[in-house]
């Protein structure tokens, strides 16, 4: 994670990700950078799609919102997509 465009964003993601999923090995973000906007793909395992998610998009968008900020202290703006 030392490469990454993001890496406090990205740690905080992981962070996040790992506590709500049921299979945190199977937790991982690929990273792409477009000056700075950075996009953070999230991939789960099938079954924690939902847990991630949450009803209604409520888990997603506090993890986004969570993530945002602390993207500010790496000087960027992120994107997280939930990747199935």
């Amino acid at each position: 994670m030392s490469d990454s465009p993001a890496p406090t964003a990205e740690a905080v993601l992981l962070h996040l990700c790992k506590s709500v999923v049921s299979c945190p090995d199977d937790v991982s973000i690929e990273t792409s950078a477009d000056g700075d906007r950075v996009r953070l793909d999230v991939t789960v395992n099938n079954d924690d799609m939902g847990r991630v998610i949450g009803r209604r998009g409520r888990v997603a968008t506090a993890i986004r919102t969570v993530v945002g900020a602390a993207a500010a202290k790496d000087g960027v703006t992120t994107e997280v997509e939930f990747v199935e």
